[in-house]
């Protein structure tokens, strides 16, 4: 197994030390979700990495085309997912709490479905024979909404009890708004572009 596919499954093994780090509410002043985010920070470096380092020393595999993908979906949709159970806490904007919430909750929606649409094109695509390469776009996507779990995340310390806590959960609102129209953005560009793809075979 190489360098880069290594890093790709260091990255999967991350997620369960981010999910228990994440629920250690036993360490004072919430500092578990700062810990959580220095934890999710390194995972979501390792996916630049070993992109990075497969391409340089010519090291593309399909093993490392199956793990990458995954890798990354499972991380972010997990860090999602565990925000939104700890909403109450991670989540806060004083009086517009609860609108929040439900914003936050529909934004994490759409990027599941489009994650789940797009995976399922790629397997229409695969069928065929075709191999789709992402875009800039989904690039930008995938920052931003790792930006958006990291300030979310350093924000819920102290619960918003601190300046700092309220501007990081509010610059991590704002990513999470501006990931969820990438996401859209680049699931129907996506499609749109590799349209042939549904294209049924003439018998």
């Amino acid at each position: 197994m190489n360098l880069p596919n290594k890093i790709t499954l260091t990255r999967i093994a991350l997620i369960p030390v981010f999910i228990v780090v994440f629920f250690l509410d036993m360490i004072p002043a919430n500092y578990n979700y700062l810990i959580a985010a220095a934890v999710f920070a390194v995972a979501a470096f390792t996916d630049f990495l070993d992109g990075h380092i497969a391409r340089k020393r010519g090291q593309v595999t399909n093993l490392g085309k199956f793990l990458d993908p995954i890798a990354d979906k499972v991380l972010v949709s997990t860090a999602f997912v565990l925000i939104l159970v700890r909403g109450d806490e991670i989540l806060h904007m004083l009086i517009w709490q609860d609108w929040v919430l439900v914003a936050a909750g529909c934004c994490v929606a759409v990027i599941l479905a489009r994650e789940l649409i797009v995976s399922g094109f790629r397997m229409v695509a695969a069928s065929s024979g075709l191999v789709l390469a992402a875009d800039k776009i989904g690039k930008f996507k995938t920052f931003f909404q790792d930006l958006a779990i990291l300030f979310l995340l350093v924000g819920a310390v102290g619960f918003g009890a601190s300046v700092i806590s309220n501007i990081c959960n509010g610059i991590g609102l704002v990513c999470l708004a501006a990931a969820t129209v990438l996401t859209v953005w680049s699931g129907v560009s996506y499609i749109v572009r590799n349209r042939a793809v549904l294209k049924e075979k003439q018998s």
